[in-house]
């Protein structure tokens, strides 16, 4: 029996799921009979998509940066759905611009829900994850593996998400819980198509041709959920990524180098301006944000 075959009628959790890979994520699962709660910052498009599954779900509107909210949703999709054998750590939010310039909130708040918010999730649901042995995937990111300029926040929180996935796999190992680390190139999603400024333009330029592609949604979902099925330590979506991890030492010296010849040109073009955070994802987080200072 296949682990695919395993997972059928048991539960999985998806942070982030409103849309883009979290929601191609959530299509997936379902496919293979696996039972999903959906967890973001926006309930209607939890629902929406809920009400595309062929599967039992349920949606929280929940902030993953929030302890006692979160311990609070672990309980509820364990009565709801059962305890989820796979825990799916995807929400995540970005900004551009130049880290001197950039607003310190906003800096932080990348941050806090893409490294902070993955720690909040795996310590919200690992009871249950020891108790099913199951498998918690950290989606992080290329930008782990050479850090590009003016994307400080979130390459430096996919670097410590891959960190704490790597620390909590050493960890929990040996008491039958497995941690995979999804590494995801350009994938179609409205914070990409958002952060396709004019330095990522020129810096994706200087790409062999085959890097600078951007993937569907549904193909990056479907390599990570084949990652799920098999339990992998590491996803590649795309799979050709992975003969990328021997060169990491040397990326970020090239993109140093790309970097000293591409922003002198940008500067003589006018002064590259933050962009707070991307897509609508950004919006929605930057929406809550407000209804938690101003209740």
């Amino acid at each position: 029996m296949s682990q695919a075959d395993v997972l059928r009628g048991r539960s999985a959790v998806i942070t982030g799921a409103a849309r883009g890979i979290g929601a191609g994520l959530a299509r997936q699962l379902a496919a293979r009979g696996i039972r999903v709660a959906l967890l973001g910052l926006e309930g209607d498009r939890l629902e929406t998509v809920a009400r595309s599954l062929p599967v039992p779900t349920c949606c929280y509107e929940v902030d993953v940066t929030d302890d006692e909210a979160m311990e609070r949703t672990a309980r509820a999709v364990t009565r709801t759905l059962g305890a989820p054998s796979v825990v799916i750590a995807n929400a995540g939010v970005a900004e551009g611009g130049p880290f001197a310039a950039s607003d310190a909130s906003t800096w932080r708040r990348v941050i806090e829900v893409n490294l902070v918010g993955s720690a909040v999730t795996a310590r919200s649901f690992l009871p249950q994850l020891l108790s099913e042995h199951g498998y918690f995937l950290q989606i992080a990111s290329t930008a782990a593996f050479g850090s590009a300029p003016l994307m400080s926040a979130y390459c430096a929180s996919k670097a410590g998400a891959e960190s704490f996935a790597q620390s909590l796999r050493a960890e929990l190992a040996h008491q039958g819980v497995t941690v995979g680390i999804g590494y995801v190139h350009w994938t179609d999603t409205d914070m990409i198509q958002d952060a396709d400024h004019t330095v990522l333009r020129e810096l994706r330029a200087h790409m062999p041709p085959g890097a600078r592609r951007t993937y569907p949604v549904d193909q990056v979902a479907a390599w990570l959920a084949r990652g799920v099925d098999r339990r992998s330590p590491t996803v590649y979506a795309p799979p050709w990524l992975r003969c990328v991890q021997p060169l990491r030492p040397l990326l970020p010296l090239v993109v140093s180098a790309v970097s000293r010849r591409v922003l002198p040109r940008l500067a003589e073009q006018g002064p590259v301006e933050p962009t707070g955070l991307l897509g609508a994802g950004g919006l929605a987080d930057r929406h809550a944000s407000g209804r938690a200072r101003h209740p």
